[in-house]
C-alpha cells in the first residue's frame, strides 16, 4: 500500500504539472529533417480471462470463451485486409495469462495499440456494451467494473510485490491507483469513441458509452489501449447474443471498422 501512495503522489505531480521540461534536440548544421510520417504497425489483441480463470458467465456461455471468440474473429478480419499490420494475440488458446504478462506482451512488440475483449455481468436487466481507457473512476458503477476485472490478480502468485503493492479488494488502493494518467489518454479515448460509434450504428447494439477506470492491464501497457464490454452474460438475451457465432463475427467486424478508421485518422493527420 506504501508503493501505491507513493504512485499516487507521483501521479498527482504529473497531473499538475510538475513534470521537468523536455528541450529538443540542436540541429545539425546542414542536415535537412526528413518528414517523419506515423504507420500503426502493430496491434496487440487481447481475450480476457482464460484457463483457471473463466471470467463471469451466464447460463450456458463463459467470458473467457466469448472473448476469445470475438478476439480470434477481430485478428481475421485485420490480417485478411490490412496485411501490413502485424497482429499479436496475448493468448489464442484457453490458457491463463497474468495481467501483467498481457501488458508485457503488447509493450515488448512495441505495439500502437492494445485491445482487450471482456463480457460483463451484473443486475439481470442490464444491458449493452461499454469502452473502457484507463483514467478516474468518476462513479461507483466504474469502480465496481474495474474492481471485478482487477479481481483476477488474486489468482496469481506475488500479486502484491508484482503490482506494487496493489489490493484489490481494497477502495484506497482504487481510489489512488485511478489517479494514474496515460501519457497515450487522448488517443485511448479517439479509438474508444470510435468502437462505441461503431456499436451503436453499424453494429446495432445499445451502448453504454465510453468511460474510464483504473484496469491493471490497461495502466500496465505502454500505448493507446481500450478494455471492451461486448455485453451482459447474466442478461439471457445478451448471453444468446453473444455466444452466437455470427454475432461474435458482427462485434468483430464493429471493431475492426473502429480500427480502421483510427489507423487511417492518425495516418493522414501525420502526413499533413
Amino acid at each position: 500500500m506504501r508503493n501505491i501512495v507513493a504512485l499516487g503522489a507521483a501521479a498527482l505531480l504529473v497531473l499538475a504539472g510538475f513534470t521537468s521540461p523536455q528541450l529538443p534536440a540542436a540541429p545539425t548544421a546542414g542536415a535537412e529533417r526528413a518528414p517523419v510520417r506515423y504507420r500503426l504497425r502493430t496491434v496487440v489483441l487481447d481475450a480476457g480471462h482464460g484457463g483457471k480463470d473463466r471470467g463471469c458467465a451466464g447460463v450456458k456461455a463463459r467470458e473467457a470463451d466469448v472473448a476469445l471468440k470475438i478476439i480470434l474473429a477481430l485478428g481475421r478480419q485485420i490480417e485478411e485486409n490490412m496485411p501490413e499490420v502485424k497482429v499479436v494475440y496475448t493468448r489464442k488458446t484457453d490458457v491463463f495469462v497474468e495481467l501483467a504478462d498481457r501488458a508485457g506482451i503488447a509493450n515488448k512488440n512495441s505495439a500502437d495499440l492494445f485491445i482487450s475483449v471482456h463480457c460483463n455481468a451484473s443486475a439481470a436487466s442490464a444491458n449493452g456494451t461499454e469502452v473502457w481507457t484507463m483514467g478516474p473512476h468518476k462513479t461507483d458503477a466504474n469502480l465496481s467494473v474495474a474492481k471485478r476485472e482487477n479481481s483476477v490478480i488474486l489468482q496469481e502468485d506475488n500479486y502484491k510485490e508484482r503490482y506494487n503493492g496493489f489490493d484489490p479488494t481494497s477502495p484506497q488502493s482504487h481510489i489512488l491507483f485511478s489517479l494514474f494518467q496515460s501519457a497515450h489518454m487522448v488517443n485511448s479515448i479517439r479509438f474508444a469513441q470510435q468502437v462505441d460509434r461503431q456499436f451503436r450504428t453499424t453494429v446495432g447494439r445499445p451502448s453504454r458509452g465510453v468511460k474510464q477506470a483504473g484496469f491493471l492491464v490497461l495502466w500496465k501497457s505502454t500505448m493507446p489501449a481500450v478494455l471492451i464490454e461486448s455485453g451482459f452474460l447474466t442478461n439471457r438475451q445478451e448471453e444468446e447474443y453473444l455466444n452466437d457465432k455470427a454475432n461474435q463475427t458482427y462485434m468483430a467486424s464493429g471493431i475492426y471498422r473502429a480500427f480502421r478508421d483510427y489507423k487511417n485518422e492518425l495516418e493522414a493527420a501525420s502526413g499533413e
